[in-house]
């Protein structure tokens, strides 16, 4: 077993037994799935998105997790006050540009978020990084373009890492992470995780969780990012016949079900 599967699985574990408060200012789609999937991992969310409360909520969380998914200008400026508060005490903040690169609105406010916020995570697919590290994208909505395929997966996540001095991870078919000095392969997950709405919505979640236990995001990210691709896969195999309803469920079974011993087994992971 190589080191980063070890770093991985002792950040499963950490979040087991620390159940850290992670602090969710994210879409209205997903909302409820991102609570159940950090119920199911061990940790305890709190969705608190309202500009009057949203700094007290992030100084007594152990963790911020950011989401564009739904935006709009109130909530925008509850991730800058909660952020300000994070990056003030020492809190990790994860964002998760959803459909960046697809509307001047979108490109304004993940521009602002990540000029006054100093992030942990930063946790996307292709096409949002690439917006992210400054190359060409054809963001398609809220889903990476196929026109996007062609940029290297490993530059934009070095890119991104560099750039915003953060873990970043590309998340696709077989998922690319990098702080900028190391990078990491993961190769877990089934093709019906993209059938589901919320799996990446899940996985920045969880990516919250973890680096709220752990001094080292690129082990924190490959915690969240590997358990969600096993808990794909775990479904799949438990009810993937029964269609997308089934296995939808199923993935927040998998997660909860999902410990140290399991993950080591199951996770694919290569340090570049």
């Amino acid at each position: 077993m190589n080191q980063i599967t070890k770093d991985a699985a002792e950040v499963l574990s950490e979040v087991r037994r620390k159940s850290p408060l992670v602090h969710n200012i994210t879409n209205y789609v997903t909302v409820n799935d991102c609570a159940n999937a950090l119920l199911a991992f061990g940790a305890s969310p709190i969705m608190a998105d309202d500009i009057g409360e949203a700094a007290d909520i992030a100084s007594i969380s152990s963790a911020l997790v950011l989401n564009i998914g739904t935006l709009n200008r109130r909530t925008v400026e509850s991730m800058l006050a909660a952020g300000a508060k994070a990056n003030e005490l020492g809190i990790p903040v994860v964002l998760d540009p959803v459909g960046a690169g697809a509307s001047a609105l979108r490109n304004r406010a993940v521009r602002e978020l990540l000029k006054r916020i100093r992030m942990t995570v930063l946790r996307g697919n292709l096409s949002e990084l690439s917006f992210l590290a400054g190359i060409r994208s054809a963001t398609k909505g809220v889903d990476a373009s196929e026109a996007d395929s062609g940029n290297d997966a490993v530059s934009v996540a070095v890119s991104v890492a560099e750039q915003y001095g953060c873990a970043a991870a590309v998340t696709g078919a077989v998922d690319v992470l990098s702080d900028g000095e190391r990078t990491v392969k993961i190769r877990n997950g089934h093709p019906m995780l993209s059938s589901v709405t919320g799996t990446g919505c899940m996985t920045s979640a969880l990516a919250g969780a973890c680096a709220a236990v752990s001094h080292d995001p690129l082990a924190a990210a490959a915690a969240a990012v590997a358990a969600m691709g096993i808990a794909g896969e775990l479904a799949y195999e438990a009810a993937g016949s029964a269609g997308t309803g089934g296995f939808h469920i199923a993935v927040i079974d998998a997660l909860s079900r999902l410990d140290p011993a399991l993950f080591e087994k199951r996770a694919k992971l290569d340090e570049a």
